[in-house]
């Protein structure tokens, strides 16, 4: 039973102190599960984590119920995703509650532009780890700025870009078997 209540802990705690969403979360989450409690080796979490973000939904969760469950089964994975939901459930409930008094507060609105620069950082600094973990060349790291820059400036649909890399990935992996 400790080992379920450890897994909600550890979420619940990733979950309430991490801003900037899911992709922030990444790290911290590497950090506990790899790191600190062995739940998961290294290649484990990559291999989870690339699950994640293939499958629908926030890749926190996703991330989670991966975790939860290649560590404990269904109880684990329930345990990791209430853990994971329950701090934003709470966050924004008591938001809701109080924001209509200070969504026009000066202050507030200086707060949540001045978190902006550190949340990018936040989600750039996994994603440059797991490139390095995964071996990914450095020639290639243009290939997602352009793809951001693209998206950001031409107006082309990210949904153009998902599909390119699907057909890329299918070709790539049929050239890879042949030889």
């Amino acid at each position: 039973m400790k080992h379920y209540l450890d897994l909600f802990l550890v979420f619940f705690k990733i979950g309430a102190f991490t801003l900037g969403g899911g992709y922030a979360m990444v790290p911290l989450i590497e950090k506990e599960v790899v790191d600190n409690k062995g739940w998961l080796d290294k290649q484990e979490f990559i291999d989870s984590l690339a699950l994640a973000q293939s499958s629908p939904g926030p890749i926190a969760v996703n991330t989670a119920v991966f975790v939860g469950y290649k560590s404990s089964g269904i109880l684990g994975a329930i345990c990791t995703t209430l853990g994971a939901i329950l701090p934003s459930f709470i966050i924004i409930l008591l938001i809701a509650l109080f924001f209509r008094n200070i969504k026009d507060n000066i202050y507030v609105e200086k707060a949540f532009k001045a978190i902006r620069p550190a949340i990018v950082a936040l989600i750039a600094a996994p994603i440059y780890n797991m490139s390095k973990s995964v071996g990914i060349n450095k020639k290639t790291i243009f290939i997602p700025i352009l793809v951001a820059v693209l998206i950001s400036f031409a107006g082309i649909t990210p949904i153009f870009f998902i599909i390119v890399a699907a057909i890329g990935g299918i070709v790539y992996g049929k050239m890879k078997e042949g030889k």
